[in-house]
Formats: structure tokens, C-alpha cells, sequence
């Protein structure tokens, strides 16, 4: 396997590790918490996902019958 071969596959591999961390970490915290998945990637993607996981963890969980979901 060549060098650009491998440079390739690692910079698809880190790719996919950030988008996972980005998009799919906060949605399923959030759908686990009965919050928006959408409002929480969003969150993520424009402030931080580090902040957003933070939040969730702070928030906690919503009651499922709750308005506001």
C-alpha cells in the first residue's frame, strides 16, 4: 500500500470520526433524553459539540409527555 493510499484512507477515517461527533452524539443523547435531535445538532454544529454534551448531561432527561418536544 502506497503512502497516499494510506494518507487517504486515514483522512477518511478522521472524517467520519468527526462527523460522528458532531451529528451522531449529540442526536442520540438528545433522543435518550426525549429533547430534539435536530435543535441539539444544530447546537452542536454551531457552537461546540463538547458544550452540547455538556448541556445534556446538565439538563438530563424530559418526562415524555412533556410539551415543548
Amino acid at each position: 500500500m502506497s503512502d497516499e493510499t494510506f494518507g487517504i484512507i486515514f483522512g477518511i477515517a478522521v472524517l467520519l470520526l468527526v462527523l460522528w461527533f458532531y451529528l451522531v452524539v449529540p442526536a442520540q443523547m438528545a433522543s435518550r433524553r426525549n429533547r430534539s435531535a435536530f435543535l441539539w445538532v444544530l447546537i452542536s454544529l454551531f457552537g461546540s459539540p463538547i458544550l452540547a454534551i455538556l448541556l445534556l448531561f446538565a439538563m438530563g432527561g424530559r418526562p415524555p409527555n412533556s410539551p415543548g418536544r
